[in-house]
């Protein structure tokens, strides 16, 4: 059993180094792949130096053989351009020549200019003595004539004072009687420009009583307005009351809105009984409904929505004309009552001249007199 124990340990111990050896073997083994590995990284890094200091080397070669082409081709240049200027001095040479050689023609040239003049002078002088001399010959011979005939002439002109004389005795007759009918004349027209006169004050009286009326109905529906409390825009001019669409209308839309229609419900009863109470509407032609819309859009489509818009108006007020109105006055107000669409049309500035285009998006209630047709013609006429 002891002999058995000591083989154990002996088998053991064996083991260990036996391991140990393998171990380090591998270890070795491993050592000297690495050391493989390097070399032969080493050994291809320093064949791509090499091969870069080749590249580097033959480049340098290359610049340096263009260099020497550049050079060669400079010197070739110097020497054209050395030869260039040679013959530019030549030819300078010879020009300088050939300018003197002119010149000295120009010179000659303008000697003989001078001659030529003075000879045309001397010429022109011999042709105008010529010339005074026939002057004279003829200025004689004309004066001599000029005696023969002013003896005939005295005597044709004693005979033609005395017809003239006679002449003008008949046309100082002729002229009085021609000074007597243009003074008639003038009687006449005084007359028909006094009663012509006459009958622009009678127009323009009647002019003054129908604006007074216009002026009259104005003031009458800014007072009622004003005693009812109810703040409107009545234009001072034309009496037309504007209604902000942007208040009657949505945006787009033709249909009144609730706060429209309470705007109607206050000034359109004030308006209408104004404009038909017994002192003014025989004086009322019209009561006008226009619609305006701003300048987006086509026309065609801004019309229909301005015509609409207008005809909403007219339909409240012909809905609620009983509240406010006699059945009399209602037939009135529907036999002269008009609705009209503008699309576009008659913008409104702003103080800087441009669109205003909530300004512009209104609906006007306007009234017309019987005779304002009749004042601006008369208006015309006069002017």
């Amino acid at each position: 059993m002891a002999r058995r124990r000591r083989n154990r340990k002996e088998g053991e111990g064996f083991n260990v180094w036996r391991s140990y050896s393998d171990m380090m073997a591998g270890v070795l083994l491993l050592f000297v792949l690495i050391m493989c590995v390097t070399l032969f990284q080493a050994q291809k890094n320093y064949v791509e130096k090499l091969a870069e200091q080749e590249q580097r080397i033959r480049l340098q070669d290359e610049y340096a053989a263009e260099m020497r082409e550049k050079q060669a081709e400079l010197e070739k240049q110097d020497s054209l351009l050395a030869e260039q200027k040679k013959r530019l001095e030549e030819q300078n040479l010879t020009l300088d020549e050939l300018q003197a050689a002119l010149e000295e023609q120009a010179r000659i040239l303008e000697e003989k200019q001078t001659t030529l003049e003075q000879q045309e002078t001397t010429l022109e002088q011999q042709e105008a003595a010529l010339a005074e001399q026939e002057t004279i010959l003829a200025q004689q011979k004309q004066t001599m004539d000029e005696q023969q005939s002013t003896m005939a002439k005295q005597q044709a002109t004693m005979e033609s004072q005395r017809a003239a004389l006679d002449a003008q005795q008949a046309t100082l007759d002729a002229q009085q009687a021609t000074l007597d009918e243009q003074q008639l004349m003038l009687d006449t027209q005084a007359q028909e420009i006094a009663s012509k006169t006459q009958q622009l004050q009678d127009k323009q009286a009647q002019i003054d009583r129908i604006v007074g009326v216009k002026a009259e109905v104005i003031e009458a529906l800014r007072n009622e307005f004003s005693a009812n409390n109810v703040n409107v825009k009545i234009d001072e001019q034309t009496g037309a009351l504007m209604l902000d669409s942007n208040v009657m209308f949505a945006y787009d839309d033709t249909q009144l809105s609730e706060e429209g229609e309470a705007v109607l419900r206050q000034v359109l009863p004030i308006y209408c009984q104004v404009l038909l109470s017994d002192k003014y509407k025989d004086n009322i032609a019209e009561i006008i409904i226009d619609g305006y819309t701003d300048t987006d859009g086509s026309y065609e489509y801004n019309l229909d929505l301005s015509q609409r818009r207008s005809l909403a108006v007219a339909q409240f007020l012909l809905e609620t004309e009983g509240e406010f109105l006699n059945s009399a006055d209602s037939q009135t107000l529907r036999d002269i009552l008009t609705v009209n669409g503008h699309s576009m049309s008659h913008p409104i500035l702003d103080s800087n001249g441009e669109i205003d285009m909530d300004a512009s998006r209104r609906v006007e209630v306007k009234f017309r007199l019987k005779d304002e047709e009749m004042i601006e013609e008369l208006r015309s006429l006069m002017e």
